[in-house]
């Protein structure tokens, strides 16, 4: 990703002084701070953009990310995922323009299928991917919680993990790293993403890693999501080492 990702907008024409503020900071002074190799934070930005609505940055934003080497398997894991944290309301237009622009780039629709589950197996193997990712606490998370309730927690088990984290074409961390996305840019669930940086933390994905990928996002979200974040992420370290103490 690069200054060039937003040449047909026409910014530089009309708006010459914003542009070169933005580009100077977001292409520049962004990307030199710390070491994410480009293929991440391209997969990092288009989930953050996809989790502020960001739909004219995400288009402008998707050939650079390919470029950069997210390939059409992980685009589309990518907005896939996206339907479990933010709803089919907000991802079908980037599910669209997502379309549109493999087919502009001679990419066949649709991919190769990446499923790995089953209507029978995908709430067992769903369990297992929320324990792997959150502890062996979550064991029997799908059958608990008051009875009126009880069918969400169960969903959340088949759905959101069975249906989707079990998917090839992204790992567990990979995955995590874009739930985190998610939840940062749109605001509001911060219990919620301060459960998922400590699962980030419990796979691999650390806490200088999450602050680096907030850091990346933070020219397409704002300032007070990436201030929120951060704290998250400081709340989930902390009860981290008062777990382990």
């Amino acid at each position: 990703m690069d200054v060039t990702a937003f040449a047909e907008t026409g910014l530089p024409e009309t708006d010459p002084e914003f542009w070169d503020l933005f580009s100077r900071f977001a292409f520049d002074e962004v990307v030199q701070q710390g070491d994410l190799d480009g293929r991440t934070r391209s997969m990092a930005v288009l989930a953050a953009l996809m989790g502020c609505q960001g739909t004219e940055a995400f288009r402008s934003m998707l050939p650079g990310a390919m470029d950069s080497g997210v390939t059409p398997v992980e685009v589309k894991e990518i907005v896939y995922q996206a339907t479990a944290y933010l709803g089919l309301g907000r991802t079908l237009p980037f599910l669209n323009l997502t379309n549109e622009v493999f087919r502009a780039r001679g990419i066949a629709l649709p991919l190769e299928g990446q499923g790995t589950t089953t209507p029978e197996t995908r709430r067992e193997a769903g369990t297992q991917a929320q324990v792997e990712i959150f502890g062996e606490g979550m064991r029997n998370f799908w059958q608990s919680g008051p009875e009126e309730s009880r069918h969400i927690n169960r969903w959340l088990a088949a759905n959101c993990f069975g249906d989707y984290y079990t998917r090839r074409g992204l790992d567990a961390r990979q995955r995590e790293m874009i739930t985190f996305c998610f939840l940062t840019a749109q605001g509001g669930c911060e219990p919620q993403l301060t459960s998922h940086a400590a699962a980030n933390m419990g796979i691999g994905n650390d806490r200088d890693f999450l602050i680096q990928i907030v850091s990346q996002c933070l020219p397409y979200i704002g300032y007070p999501r990436s201030l929120n974040a951060l704290t998250c992420i400081r709340q989930a370290a902390e009860q981290g080492k008062e777990r382990k103490s």
